[in-house]
């Protein structure tokens, strides 16, 4: 898997906290629904394992800011 896609994944990860820190719930929920929607389109491209391990970590992790988003609102 081409490591440019899973960095651009990190910068928007980042920007969804900075829009939490901000208290930004709104923008930061509209963030986590396009990072999740990459995230889907990686998912359903790949079949190799250790690509499917980092798209787990990432769908973990979009999980824990979508609670955190959640107790903004």
């Amino acid at each position: 898997m081409n490591t440019t896609k899973f960095d651009e994944l990190k910068k928007g990860v980042q920007e969804i906290i900075d829009l939490i820190a901000s208290k930004n719930a709104k923008e930061a929920n509209n963030k986590l629904l396009e990072v999740s929607e990459e995230l889907d389109e990686l998912l359903d491209h790949t079949d190799d394992d250790e690509d499917l391990r980092e798209i787990s970590k990432f769908q973990v992790l979009l999980n824990q800011l979508q609670q955190k988003i959640v107790s903004l609102q």
